[in-house]
């Protein structure tokens, strides 16, 4: 395995609870001494205890040396970054990278597997930059995207809905075959098809996510203006066999590393072939766009003003994660701020990663200890602790007692019980029991004038 993150990690310590014999390999030395320790440099809900059981086993170790991890390997994983440029488009320069370092030490009639996310082609691009290095062609490139949600990523490699593999020759096809069999014989399906189907399996189904995503948030807003709720709204729609009912909980928008590569990626590369995906293209735009809203959304129907104090909860771009990139958070903490309000924060577990992108933040130990004395509080995460907040408590140490959930964890009613105004996604406010919202509502034009949102530089 090529590639030590958070893909490279769950595959090889997957493959290793499976019975195989797995070595890492990755340029980042620090990194290889960490999981030496047995530390693992992110966080994911039963990876780490899985790791140490697989070296404690003998079936999974980390390596310093390139020729030690490749020199005796059937198969090769390269699972390196794929990040996006500026114009959004595929940087391939850590796979060719990679290939170039693999090809040094690879025995004749081995298997190299891309698990990285890339484009239609690069397969190929990779086969031809290896006979160049090796003045050989006795090795097989085949492309074997990844499917692992972050949160989920044990469950998502020895559960998987699919295994795709892409491969244009026999024998990786069969060595292939042969890794995953003990899963495909418990019944995950195997797509067996070229590298450049494979390579475009990933990024079609991650674009699909991402609109039902985009759409589900479209829906929660025409709600709002008609008095439906969308969670009702939107369990119809997910009955329907054709639609399902997963990614259709509005929220934030979508974050993390992939979506919002992915979909870059995707646009990017439709534009250069002559093939626009202008779909993507709009949902890019309208998800960059719903989190600035929201941001506004809050200081408008929170009524705040300069000073006023906001808590926010949930820093992660989705729940049991620390992976705070393209994260709603840093997009909306900054407006708050620039509007003159003081930001407290809370994240069981993003904490350290989101200082690095927020400043001026209140970083507190607990979701009671932001909400003490604040005027609004904000859910942007999804967090258990969060859906099983103690309301009773969260009122008595609020200030003003208006809650913001944009992720509809909690009952409206129950809420408005504890004496606390609410705002959820696609359901209409509630005020405390015996209180209207009308005047709240009907004074957002004028709390506009009185706070100013930014616009977004």
């Amino acid at each position: 395995m090529i590639g030590a993150g958070y893909v490279g990690l769950t595959t090889a310590t997957c493959f290793a609870e499976m019975g195989h014999e797995v070595a890492c390999h990755d340029v980042d030395g620090e990194r290889i001494r960490q999981l030496e320790a047995g530390e693992l440099p992110i966080y994911e809900p039963r990876l780490e205890e899985a790791m140490r059981r697989a070296v404690a086993s003998g079936k999974l170790r980390f390596s310093r040396s390139g020729a030690d991890c490749v020199g005796g390997a059937d198969i090769v994983f390269l699972a390196v970054g794929t990040p996006a440029t500026p114009d959004g488009r595929i940087d391939l320069s850590q796979v060719e990278a990679a290939a170039r370092l693999v090809s040094r030490w690879l025995k004749p009639g081995a298997v190299v597997a891309i698990k990285s996310t890339v484009v239609a082609g690069t397969c190929r691009r990779v086969r031809e930059i290896m006979a160049e290095e090796r003045q050989s062609l006795d090795f097989s490139v085949a492309a074997n995207p990844e499917f692992l949600r972050e949160g989920s990523a044990m469950e998502d490699f020895l559960c998987p809905d699919r295994i795709v593999i892409g491969c244009d020759d026999r024998r990786s096809a069969s060595l292939l075959s042969e890794v995953y069999r003990p899963l495909t014989e418990r019944g995950a399906p195997k797509v067996l098809s070229s590298t450049p189907n494979a390579e475009l399996i990933k990024y079609a189904a991650n674009a699909f996510l991402a609109l039902k995503i985009g759409f589900i948030n479209e829906v929660a807003d025409l709600c709002a203006q008609t008095g439906a709720d969308v969670g009702p709204v939107a369990e119809g729609i997910g009955l329907d066999r054709r639609i399902g009912p997963s990614f259709l909980r509005p929220g934030p928008g979508y974050g993390g590393s992939c979506f919002p590569k992915d979909t870059c990626i995707f646009a990017a590369t439709g534009h250069g072939r002559g093939a626009r995906q202008f779909l993507i293209e709009t949902l890019i735009e309208r998800n960059e766009k719903r989190k600035v809203a929201l941001a506004r959304r809050v200081i408008a129907q929170g009524e705040l003003r300069e000073g006023s104090v906001v808590a926010v909860l949930g820093l992660a771009f989705k729940a049991n994660t620390d992976d705070v990139r393209e994260a709603a958070a840093l997009t909306m903490v900054p407006i708050l701020q620039k509007a003159g309000l003081r930001v407290r924060a809370h994240d069981p577990k993003a904490r350290a990663n989101a200082r690095q992108w927020l400043r001026d933040v209140e970083w507190t130990d607990t979701p009671y200890e932001a909400a003490h004395g604040a005027d609004a509080v904000v859910i942007l995460t999804e967090w258990e602790e969060y859906k099983n907040i103690d309301l009773g408590r969260l009122a008595c140490t609020m200030s003003q007692r208006v809650v913001f959930d944009y992720r509809n964890l909690l009952d409206p009613r129950a809420v408005a019980a504890h004496g606390l105004t609410y705002f959820s996604l696609g359901r209409p406010p509630v005020s405390p029991v015996g209180k209207s919202t009308r005047g709240r509502v009907s004074a957002l034009a004028g709390s506009r004038r009185r706070v100013a949102a930014p616009a977004r530089d």
